[in-house]
Formats: structure tokens, sequence, C-alpha cells
């Protein structure tokens, strides 16, 4: 694919950084996925979204005469990181950032292709642990690792401008989804802490804009999760058993097309409460369990 035959379509946000739109808008994904071009001349591009054809003419066409070194993905659900290895033969560049998936024991969860969502051909030439750092012309990315929404997540840090690129981590318009087994809601609350001893300026999330206060936002965050896990206690105590009622009953008013998400996202929180001895359950925790407070 040659870089001219799309038009350039991304956006300049800052002296150091550019976004363009992948065309998969949805339930999960708002507007699209935000794939970033960061640097000038020496560029990277941070999730690099679907592997479809037009928003990959796009990406070439945006960086234009510049150099593509890398290509950098926070996690490998599948509106991520499967164009990486589309620009990665187009260009040579290197393709870094989390590690690949690694299936967990899903078996129990009773929750069908809970793995679908993940990229399997994902290849890194580099994998990035917390605090590796690349080099792209005069700006540095640093990885911060966000284990949570998967046990995967990157986050990636852009010191001369005070930004963090959140991926799924931390989004403006939506909570993230928490799906077990690859998702825990324990380390997605610790990462959450984590990102409050940080000094980041803005935030670049994985889909819609960005997010100006962090710190206000992360504490907003874990007020919310706190939130709603003590509204699944409640539910609890007044004799739902399963996720299915506790779900009708706090997500009420949630659009239809989430619930199967949002009852992951329950299970994930219970799971949550069960390590620390708050819920018990008769048997594996799953969907289809049936849950109960814990009394001692």
């Amino acid at each position: 694919m040659q870089a001219g035959t799309h038009p350039a379509v991304s956006a300049r946000l800052s002296a150091l950084t550019r976004r363009a739109l992948a065309p998969n808008p949805g339930p999960f994904t708002y507007t699209g996925t935000c794939s970033y071009l960061v640097g000038n001349g020496d560029v990277a591009i941070i999730d690099p979204g679907p592997d479809d054809p037009h928003h990959v003419g796009a990406l070439l066409a945006s960086i234009g005469g510049e150099r593509l070194r890398y290509v950098l993905v926070t996690h490998t659900h599948r509106d991520h990181s499967p164009a990486a290895r589309a620009l990665k033969e187009a260009t040579g560049a290197i393709i870094a950032g989390c590690a690949p998936y690694t299936p967990g024991e899903a078996g129990h969860h009773g929750a069908p292709n809970l793995d679908a969502a993940h990229d399997r051909t994902y290849a890194p030439d580099i994998v990035l642990r917390d605090g590796d750092t690349l080099e792209i012309g005069d700006a540095s990315l640093v990885a911060v690792a966000t284990p949570g929404h998967t046990a995967n997540h990157l986050c990636f840090a852009l010191a001369k401008e005070q930004a963090l690129f959140t991926g799924d981590h931390v989004m403006a318009w939506a909570t993230t989804v928490i799906a077990p087994p690859d998702g825990s809601m324990g380390a997605y609350m610790a990462s959450l802490e984590r990102l409050r001893g940080r000094g980041d300026r803005i935030y670049w999330p994985g889909h819609g804009e960005p997010v100006h206060d962090p710190q206000r936002f992360l504490r907003a965050l874990l007020h919310h999760r706190r939130a709603r896990e003590a509204a699944i206690l409640q539910r609890l105590e007044l004799g739902d058993e399963t996720i299915a009622d506790i779900v009708a009953h706090i997500y009420e008013g949630v659009d239809k097309r989430l619930h199967v998400a949002a009852a992951m996202t329950a299970l994930a929180h219970l799971e949550d409460l069960i390590s620390r001895d708050l819920v018990d359950c008769a048997g594996p925790p799953g969907l289809q369990a049936r849950f109960s407070p814990h009394r001692g």
C-alpha cells in the first residue's frame, strides 16, 4: 500500500502528538479506536487499531515522508493491535509494547468466546516491561504497567508533554470493562492507585476525548468502583444470589447491548470480594454461580 493512496486524516493535538480515528465505532469502541502518532521526523504509532485497509492507508499518509520507527501496542484486544502487522510490512517499523496474550483458565466462567476479543496473531519484536524506555527522535516514551483491563495492559508516558497514553485503562467516555479471567478487578484498582502517584497533565485514551484533570478523574473512577462494589454487597444482603439478578438491579437503564460486559465486570468485582473474604460462592465463581455474603 502506498502512502499517497489515502488522504492524511490525523489531527494535530500538540507539538509531539497527532491522532487518527479508526473507522470502527460501536458500543464498546465509542467513536472508534484512537491511533496516536508521536514525534516529528522519527515517529511512533501507539495502538494502530484494526487491520482496516483505509485506516492503515490513512496512517501511512499521515506519516508522509517521516520515518515510522515503532508501532506500540497497549494491549492485544482486536480493536487495538492487528494493524501493527500491516504497518511493519509497509515500513519496516519495529512492533513493541505489551506481551502477547496468554489464555487463562476460562472454562468455569460460563461465558463463551471470552478470548475472541484478543489478537492471537500479535507478535511483538520487543516486549516492553514496566519502566522500559524507547527513544523516538527528540522524544521518549516510557512503558507503565497497568494490568486490570487485561493482564498485559501497558500505558505509555511522554514526559516532554506530561502526557500518558492510557489505552483502555482510563477513558473519559465510559468506565473500563473488566472481564475475567484475563481481567482482574484487584489488579485494575491497584493500577488506578498507581497512576495517582504520577504527575501526568493529560491522558490520551484509546477511545474518546482526553482526560484533562487526571488526578480528579482518578478519584472519581475509584469512587465509582467502590460504589459499585458496595451496591453488589447490598444486593447480596437483600437476597440476590446470581449475577443476572445483580445486573438487572444495579445496571438498570444501561444499554442492553452492554449487559454482557456488565455481567463480566460484576463477576470481576465478586472475584475480588471473594479474595477479600467479603463474599462466598457455591463452587468456582462464574456467570452461573450462586453468591452470598461472607458471614465469617
